[in-house]
């Protein structure tokens, strides 16, 4: 049996990103309140390549940017598609992008990253809730290419909410689409209940759905489990102590690239005090959830506050997110 691709090395801070602007070549109705866009180069110029689990950021035309997985096929670079969510409570994000990015408009993009690549297995349990499927689609059309065994838990709060179901369908029995109004919650202790050594976790959906398969999960091989999230999670509060990096420490940056040494005062962010040092470092969400602004660590040992890296790879302290993570000691050297 093949495997799918390994994972690609994700872009840091150092490492310069794709940005153009690109063409909304496709507008679609996904689900009530979805919508999906197909993304093009205006002169056709191919768009970089990536693997499942990816994402993008819209430079938005009211000055927000916001990241989106990309749920298309990763072989076709002619055009990139996501699907956006009208939120609700929106801060502005996803109503731009519903309200203005019609057919036919520009739009500037980078990317892409990836902060949820599919690692190679025998088998794959996917589990989605609401617009939680799109970076699922491809990891799903990976595995089915690979030969590996998978399934997919798919849950909303409608049948008619839920996205991309007509694609699905052709999945068959491996895909168990819930929605809450007929079906209640999904039942996680089902397919969570045993572990399993052969099999990798992959979910991406709300909050409370991502708890819910975190604390199932605690009793399965360590990592197993990998979660992409729409919101970051609680960190330790402003001010109190985190091992020696709390909010109100204080402590210093040297920037390798340049011998520059800045003061990170209590409640500024290592981005914060960059950029008010005049230096240019590309972020997004500016919540420690994008991936956006990782950066290599040469010196010094990270406080985390971020909801993107693993357990392992924060122990390595080889990177952190400038946005949110702090210092455990009085000095970082960054590669910046």
């Amino acid at each position: 049996m093949s495997k799918p691709p390994a994972p690609e090395t994700a872009a840091t801070a150092s490492t310069p990103a794709y940005e153009a602007s690109l063409v909304v070549a496709d507008r679609t109705d996904a689900a009530d309140g979805v919508i999906a866009l197909t993304l093009r180069h205006p002169d056709c110029a191919p768009l970089p390549e990536w693997l499942p689990g990816a994402h993008i950021d819209l430079l938005l035309g009211n000055g927000l940017v916001r990241h989106y997985s990309l749920c298309g096929d990763p072989g076709d670079r002619s055009a990139w598609r996501i699907g956006v969510l009208r939120v609700p409570e929106s801060r502005g994000g996803s109503a731009y992008v519903h309200d203005a990015l019609l057919a036919g408009a520009s739009v500037r993009v980078r990317g892409p990253r990836n902060n949820f690549a599919l690692r190679p297995a025998d088998r794959y349990l996917f589990v989605a809730g609401g617009i939680g499927i799109t970076p699922v689609l491809p990891m799903i059309a990976a595995a089915e290419a690979a030969g590996a065994r998978w399934e997919l838990l798919y849950g909303g709060r409608t049948r008619s909410s839920m996205a991309f179901l007509d694609e699905l369908a052709a999945y068959g029995g491996a895909v168990t689409v819930r929605p809450q109004d007929e079906h209640g919650r999904l039942d996680l202790d089902d397919c969570l209940g045993k572990p399993a050594d052969d099999t990798l976790v992959y979910c991406c959906g709300p909050e409370p759905l991502l708890a819910a398969v975190e604390e199932r999960c605690l009793a399965w091989p360590a990592g197993a489990l990998r979660v992409e999230r729409f919101r970051p999670t609680a960190v330790t509060a402003p001010g109190t102590d985190a091992g020696g990096g709390a909010d109100a420490d204080a402590f210093e940056v040297v920037l390798s690239r340049s011998g520059q040494t800045l003061q990170v005062p209590p409640g500024t962010s290592v981005l914060a005090a960059a950029q008010q040092a005049g230096v240019a470092v590309p972020f997004s969400c500016a919540e420690g959830i994008c991936g956006t602004c990782e950066t290599e660590v040469l010196e010094g040992e990270p406080d985390h506050r971020d909801s993107v890296l693993s357990a392992a790879e924060r122990e390595s302290g080889e990177t952190m997110m400038i946005c949110v993570s702090r210092s455990r000691g009085p000095q970082l050297v960054l590669d910046l």
